[in-house]
């Protein structure tokens, strides 16, 4: 590695929330490497989570950061600052309990949910991890919360006349299964 490199700004804030050594049993003996989890946000309403392994620390850090970026979740944000609504999810042993929370609130949130979420850009939220203390498992399951949250749709926003429409519906049919039996001979 070169001494002089420097590691060039990125867009997206990076944070490394697990590093474990693994090895593996070879007829030669054993091959160490190491396998680290990494949670990359913009702080705007994207997350993304990434599993990396190498044989140092640096290759493991940059393909954990590699995968996250190329799997990011918009998460919709109320007010820009908290989710818009409450949502629990069960992912394997971890349970995670989001709730949005007042203006000023700020992030109440245990280590593993409280990085994703200050990854996502969220200031204001109120969680709970129930189940397990694996922090792997609380990333993923908040991961999957934050992505099942439904946007905020503000109701002075919606149209006042209950005649009025808000988009265009079209009837879209279904074919016919013997209609185009008898079209495909």
């Amino acid at each position: 590695m070169n001494p002089n490199y420097t590691r060039e700004p990125s867009e997206y804030y990076e944070k490394v929330v697990q590093v474990n050594r693994v090895s593996k049993k070879t007829k030669g003996g054993d091959i160490r490497s190491l396998s680290v989890l990494v949670v990359v946000g913009d702080r705007k309403g994207k997350v993304g989570v990434g599993l990396g392994k190498a044989r140092d620390v640096q290759n493991a850090v940059r393909k954990a950061t590699s995968y996250a970026k190329k799997h990011l979740v918009a998460v919709p944000l109320k007010e820009g600052r908290t989710i818009p609504h409450e949502v629990y999810i069960k992912e394997g042993a971890a349970k995670v309990l989001l709730k949005s929370a007042a203006e000023g609130t700020g992030v109440i949130a245990g280590g593993a949910v409280r990085v994703v979420v200050e990854a996502a850009g969220i200031k204001d939220i109120v969680s709970k991890t129930l189940g397990t203390s694996n922090k792997a498992s609380n990333v993923y399951a908040t991961l999957k919360a934050l992505g099942m949250l439904k946007p905020f749709i503000d109701k002075q926003s919606l149209p006042s006349e209950e005649g009025q429409l808000v988009g265009k519906v079209e009837k879209i049919e279904k074919p016919n299964k013997k209609s185009s039996k008898k079209e495909a001979k």
